[in-house]
């Protein structure tokens, strides 16, 4: 089996984790592939400014009501290569755990609320606060680090004490994991980046409000899910084919040799 047969193989029967990891492996791929022809043919700025235009959120509300697409489109959109390899690497990672205690459909809604909760928080911040609305004519929000910001704080929250190996660190518990991320990006906002990290935030907190329902026995991401992944999707693992055999009919001895053998057996029985 190559390459090809086998990422369609795992597409069509893989998990929902896998999915969605493919989905922004491949969008990265389509993305930048288009970049290479534009910087071959000449055109790379005017396809880099309709490419942030189209896909990346922005913090500008009037563009952001003629592009309302993008509080989606931006979760899956990438800067670079070391940008998607680390939120991929992270998402895998915990993904993995989250599926252990939640199903497929909650990792789906979490993924999505923690990207859409990001891109609202980071909106709420660059046109409230003096200091960011300088920057907000300018600003874009792209890649899926809110949403993985949730994925990551739901199951911290949800089993805080399940102990994880890193290299050169040895065991971490989840706990541990979760309280340094939201430590080194609530330090780096006054650096570079502070969208980002404002983003990340408003994932890691839908994630803590997710896993805080599940240990007290709700979902609040029930209302999402019910919405919007009612239906079959690319994210729902297809079922399998079921066969069902039917036995052939009867021909008129067969039957007439079911009905003796039938009279057989009630004339036995009402013999006793």
């Amino acid at each position: 089996m190559g390459i090809i047969d086998d990422i369609k193989y795992n597409i069509r029967i893989g998990n929902t984790l896998l999915r969605l990891i493919y989905l922004n492996v491949a969008l990265f791929i389509v993305v930048n592939l288009i970049s290479l022809l534009a910087t071959i043919f000449g055109f790379k700025e005017s396809w880099n400014l309709l490419a942030t235009r189209l896909l990346y959120m922005p913090s500008n509300l009037h563009e952001l009501l003629t592009h309302p697409w993008t509080i989606v489109t931006y979760m899956f959109m990438h800067a670079d290569i070391w940008h998607i390899l680390f939120n991929m690497l992270w998402l895998y990672w915990l993904g993995q755990i989250f599926l252990i205690y939640l199903n497929s459909r909650q990792l789906v809604t979490v993924y999505l609320l923690g990207g859409l909760t990001g891109g609202l928080l980071y909106l709420l911040i660059y046109n409230l606060f003096p200091n960011f609305e300088l920057f907000g004519y300018n600003s874009y929000l792209v890649g899926a680090s809110a949403s993985v910001m949730a994925v990551v704080f739901a199951i911290a929250t949800l089993t805080p004490n399940y102990v994880v190996h890193l290299f050169l660190l040895g065991s971490v518990r989840l706990k541990y994991i979760a309280l340094a991320t939201l430590i080194i990006d609530l330090i780096s906002i006054q650096y570079s980046n502070a969208g980002g990290h404002i983003a990340h935030l408003g994932g890691a907190l839908l994630g803590y409000l997710f896993g805080l329902g599940i240990r007290k026995g709700s979902d609040i991401t029930a209302w999402f899910a019910n919405i919007f992944l009612r239906k079959p999707n690319l994210f729902r693992r297809k079922s399998k084919i079921k066969l069902i055999y039917r036995r052939p009919p009867l021909n008129d001895f067969e039957y007439n040799q079911q009905k003796v053998e039938i009279q057989k057996e009630l004339d036995r029985i009402l013999d006793k």
